[in-house]
């Protein structure tokens, strides 16, 4: 038996094959799997060139079916489509595996640290946040793409980063803080000269993921310089990305929830993707809007230590009740954990202890 998963991102994406101990015996990536990006057809070349370089490395024959993979993509919210992925894979694809599970890139982050479910939120290129709740029910905020939303991602910093400037320059809202360091940033990323030089990357030969890129630029300037207008993008993001919690409280299962400190409740939220990476810039945003809200409960967010991709293969096996071993405890660290009620500025304790150790 052998049972692949797909972590299905908007820019990148990992396959993985677990044999029947649980344990990984082949990896590849490759590009977007975003079939809103690359259509179906395209989702499933890509899956089938991916399967196919795993299996090499698993050293099973190109033609041998995988038992079951799952399929955890980003864009793969509808029905729908993801049948109608399946079927295209079945159809023109039949050697990569006997059965498909298809759901959204969120489900493969959660079911990678709990068979319970719980909360993800990804921040990435885009944005979306999913809670799972234990009877499978889910319930989502965001991850409608670029043109609706993303709040919080890469792209949605990036594009307000430009948006500032270019306000800033027409007078139309002058910037509290000066723009010529992220205008410069501007420049370099896109090798442009002035703002009419912009456009073409801006409609003409628009890339998401270019503009995306941009965002790791002002990262660095908000970190390393403490540019005051790059350290304001990133709390902003943090405020964004701590709307969306709030937004599924109601939503959220009594038996989803641990003891927490006091007489709080807790809540594990899985954080996926590289805007996470600047987590000491969003925190202030973060904690500042859970507070304004009364958010009742303690948060602990984790941080992936494997791909999302085995995740993805967990959901599989539990689909077509498949026997894999797994140990969820080497799945994640905790790298921050919320307190209802603490002091604003003081709330809040860093740390990387690992779920079993805290």
């Amino acid at each position: 038996m052998y049972i692949g998963g797909v972590e299905g991102g908007a820019t990148h994406s990992t396959l993985v094959i677990c044999d029947e101990a649980g344990q990984i015996v082949g990896r590849a990536k490759g590009p977007s799997t975003n079939h809103w990006a690359v259509g179906i057809p395209g989702v499933a070349e890509r899956i089938d060139a991916m399967a196919r370089a795993a299996k090499a490395e698993a050293n099973l024959p190109a033609d041998q079916q995988l038992t079951a993979v799952g399929l955890c993509l980003s864009g793969a919210e509808a029905e729908e489509t993801n049948r109608e992925l399946e079927a295209y894979l079945h159809t023109h694809y039949p050697t990569v595996a006997e059965r498909y599970v298809v759901a959204s890139d969120t489900v493969g982050s959660i079911q990678a640290v709990s068979r319970l479910g719980g909360m993800v939120i990804i921040a990435g290129t885009g944005s979306n946040t999913l809670l799972r709740n234990p009877d499978g029910s889910t319930h989502g905020c965001g991850g409608w793409g670029h043109m609706i939303g993303d709040e919080g991602g890469a792209w949605w910093i990036a594009r307000n980063a430009i948006k500032t400037v270019f306000d800033d320059r027409d007078n139309l809202k002058r910037s509290k803080y000066p723009v010529e360091r992220v205008w410069q940033l501007i420049q370099e990323h896109f090798g442009v000269r002035t703002l009419h030089d912009l456009l073409d990357h801006s409609y003409g030969r628009f890339c998401k993921t270019a503009y995306a890129g941009l965002c790791a630029k002002l990262a660095r300037a908000a970190q390393d310089e403490r540019d005051p207008l790059c350290r304001k993008l990133f709390g902003e993001a943090g405020q964004s990305l701590a709307r969306s919690v709030c937004a599924l409280r109601d939503k959220i299962a009594p038996d989803l929830l641990r003891p927490g400190t006091a007489d709080t409740s807790l809540l594990d939220i899985v954080c996926v993707g590289s805007v996470w990476l600047s987590w000491e810039l969003l925190r202030d945003g973060f904690v500042a809007e859970l507070d304004r809200q009364h958010f009742p409960h303690d948060l602990r967010l984790l941080r992936l230590t494997t791909t999302m991709a085995l995740g993805a293969a967990y959901l599989a096996a539990d689909t077509y009740k498949l026997a894999l071993p797994r140990d969820y405890t080497g799945n994640y660290d905790v790298f921050y954990t919320y307190r209802v009620g603490q002091a604003n500025g003081s709330n809040g304790t860093a740390g990387h202890d690992t779920n079993g150790r805290c």
